[in-house]
């Protein structure tokens, strides 16, 4: 695994420490869990054809 995918993988995790703290603190923001689910699936792709 390449370190790029290992940054976007940290950083995916981050975000959703993030965007859970954010829905705690201020309520849901669909906006904020679109855009995790599209780093997520991004990070999930990067992965899949760096392995290839």
């Amino acid at each position: 695994m390449s370190g790029s995918v290992k940054t976007m993988g940290v950083l995916t995790i981050v975000t959703l420490v993030a965007v859970t703290a954010y829905t705690v603190a201020l309520g849901s923001n669909g906006w904020l869990w679109f855009g995790w689910v599209v780093l997520g699936l991004t990070t999930l792709g990067t992965a899949a054809t760096q392995e290839n």
